[in-house]
């Protein structure tokens, strides 16, 4: 078997159960981005001085994402196969990162001003996953409201996912940077 199958050299691929769409199609815009998430989540995952419960959960979440991406990756028609947990985002998902968004919160307090990303490199890759989170949550917006899909819980997801990863960066620096 080949890895390349030659069957996406004009422009379009297939969705999760054999719909073709093209490239530039907002599906592959949005699973796409998510999975532009995916990687920048591993680069922090293997970092050396990574807790282990904090690679634990940055697994956890790339997981997640897959999961994300299935959902995004399945026409409107078909999104009857969706099984919860498996290719459908649920609200237990969406729950457990609020926990650990409290959990965070509680600890560290949260800045009442802008915080300059950078201290260090943990903090910072954790800054740049949160910003690909929001991009993939606004490629996520306009991937429901385009496709009027109502019953996804995406969006809300991601947008957990965002607050939480800016929370883990705050939970690496020492001092929060102001922006002024």
């Amino acid at each position: 078997m080949k890895i390349y199958t030659k069957k996406g050299d004009k422009g379009d691929t297939s969705l999760l159960y054999g719909d073709q769409v093209s490239k530039d199609n907002i599906a592959p815009e949005a699973y796409g981005s998510v999975d532009e998430l995916v990687a920048a989540l591993g680069l922090i995952r293997c970092e050396d001085k990574l807790p282990i419960e904090v690679k634990d959960t940055t697994l956890r979440i790339q997981r997640e994402l897959f999961i994300v991406g299935a959902e995004l990756a399945t026409d409107k028609e078909k999104r009857n196969k969706l099984e919860d947990g498996k290719t459908r985002v649920t609200e237990s998902m969406i729950k457990t990162l609020e926990k650990d968004i409290d959990f965070l919160t509680e600890k560290n307090g949260i800045p009442t001003y802008f915080v300059v990303p950078g201290e260090n490199v943990i903090s910072a890759k954790f800054d740049w996953a949160r910003v690909v989170s929001r991009r993939a949550e606004r490629k996520c917006v306009t991937w429901y409201k385009t496709l009027q899909i109502e019953d996804t819980k995406v969006v809300t997801y991601l947008n957990r996912l965002s607050d939480f990863l800016w929370m883990m960066a705050r939970e690496f620096e020492e001092d929060w940077t102001p922006s002024s």
